[in-house]
């Protein structure tokens, strides 16, 4: 019997996704635990997979779709089944919101019935070219990258003798005292890219620049901003982080480390390793942040009143140390969990966290890997970043951001020496930490950053 497939819970805090793309077509018939479309949650892109043994009849939506949690995205069922029932209930569904839909583009069999089409983009199995209705062309979402306005908007701004230029070529064009009124674009639409800049009169050479006019003032009003729809893991950031920096009351201690042993322990253990290996490719390479892991392991074990979470009317004090470690994906930013992190070795950790880095950049992290972590760890030093302080990731109770090696001056004996500098702060949620507790905490790390040769041993 034909039924509808909805869309599944694929990851613990999804209420939406994209469904990304569709691995199987109208006619295709699947087994239990075929992959029938790729959707990217919140979290990651996810595989949906087939529940029963079935045929494909019609698919509800094109992949590219938002799609809510519960929405019909199928309908399966027997080879040649009536699903003109089935397709009316759809169409009465999304009826309420017809604003918000656009109108699909549709590649229907006749119907049997004089039914009318749904509001929805569906397409059949066996397709009738002829009995299909016409398509409306889809409206195109720009990426930031591939925005250009109209060709109407681009010829009212050449009319009223405004140049066609981003403000980035602007500032350019002033540094460089160009009169863009001179210069040819040759971007699409004519518009003025900064290599158009190269082969330009300064306007110190020619003169001022001609006045800009009252319609070419108004000119700016003809092109619109460029709108980003929120992807469904940035609108899950977005709410997280608001509800974090809103409820959870925050405060932050730093610390300023000295980095030099560190460093130097870094640099001997790389050099060991690729000695062993006795090629030129060294398979392990471990590198500060996972010297910072370790110590950051080992300091939750010595101070575990900063291994907890509020819990309501309670605080919930951790049995295990599991890491959560901030990676930066091409969306945004997820934090897959390192799992009993005081228990790993330096190699070890290396490894796991490299593991789980390439998972989550191909967005193939599975829900576990992303949740129940106790502790997070956050690293922008690779970004050159000095110092930050970072959002608390609840429900844990803390988060460590961490800068840079800096290069710094210091005093050792009576002689001002080069150092190594290293700044990292703690963000502390207070109903579960405390002052004193959070300062206990960083002198645990900072002992076993300035000493790592207790991490190599551990």
């Amino acid at each position: 019997m034909a039924k509808l497939l909805e869309m599944p819970k694929l990851s613990p805090t999804m209420d939406e996704g994209v469904l990304a793309a569709w691995h199987k077509k109208p006619g295709d018939t699947v087994a239990v635990d075929d992959v029938l479309a790729e959707v990217e949650t919140d979290k990651a892109t996810m595989e949906f997979r087939a529940f029963d043994d079935t045929t494909i009849l019609a698919l509800l939506v094109p992949a590219g779709s938002q799609v809510k949690l519960g929405q019909s995205v199928a309908i399966v069922g027997n080879a040649g089944e009536d699903i003109t029932a089935l397709l009316a209930s759809v169409s009465v569904a999304s009826a309420p919101a017809p604003s918000k839909v656009e109108a699909p583009a549709v590649a229907a069999a006749p119907a049997p019935s004089k039914v009318e089409a749904p509001a929805v983009a569906v397409a059949l199995a066996a397709p009738s070219a002829a009995a299909a209705p016409k398509a409306r062309e889809p409206v195109p979402v720009l990426s930031r990258t591939e925005y250009a306005p109209s060709s109407a908007a681009a010829a009212a701004l050449a009319t009223n003798d405004r140049p066609l230029a981003s403000p980035h070529v602007r500032q350019l064009a002033r540094e460089q005292s160009v009169d863009l009124t001179r210069v040819r674009g040759t971007g699409a639409h004519g518009r003025i890219v900064p290599g158009d800049l190269s082969s330009a009169p300064s306007s110190a050479a020619g003169g001022s620049p001609a006045p800009r006019t009252a319609a070419a003032s108004l000119a700016v009003a003809s092109v619109p901003s460029e709108r980003l729809p929120l992807s469904p893991m940035r609108k899950t950031i977005a709410r997280r982080l608001t509800e974090s920096k809103r409820d959870v009351p925050h405060f932050y201690l730093r610390i300023d480390l000295d980095a030099a042993k560190l460093v130097s322990a870094r640099e001997e253990l790389v050099a060991a390793l690729a000695a062993e290996a006795k090629t030129g490719d060294l398979p392990e390479k471990p590198s500060i942040n996972d010297f910072i892991l370790c110590a950051v392991s080992r300091a939750l074990v010595l101070v575990p009143e900063c291994n907890a979470s509020f819990d309501g009317d309670a605080i919930l004090s951790h049995r295990r140390v599991d890491v959560s470690v901030a990676v930066a994906v091409a969306d945004g930013l997820v934090t897959p969990v390192v799992r009993n992190a005081d228990a790993l070795s330096l190699l070890a950790m290396s490894r796991e966290v490299k593991r789980l880095a390439a998972k989550a950049k191909a967005k193939k992290l599975q829900p576990e890997e992303m949740s129940g972590g106790t502790f997070s760890v956050s690293n922008l030093g690779m970004f050159g970043i000095d110092e930050f302080a970072a959002v608390i990731n609840p429900p844990e109770g803390a988060i460590l951001a961490v800068g840079r090696v800096r290069d710094e001056p210091v005093v050792r004996g009576n002689a001002v020496v080069p150092g190594k500098r290293l700044a990292m702060t703690l963000s502390c949620d207070h109903r579960v930490i405390d002052g004193a507790v959070g300062a206990r905490f960083l002198a645990a790390l900072r002992s076993l950053l300035e000493n790592p040769v207790r991490l190599l041993a551990g």
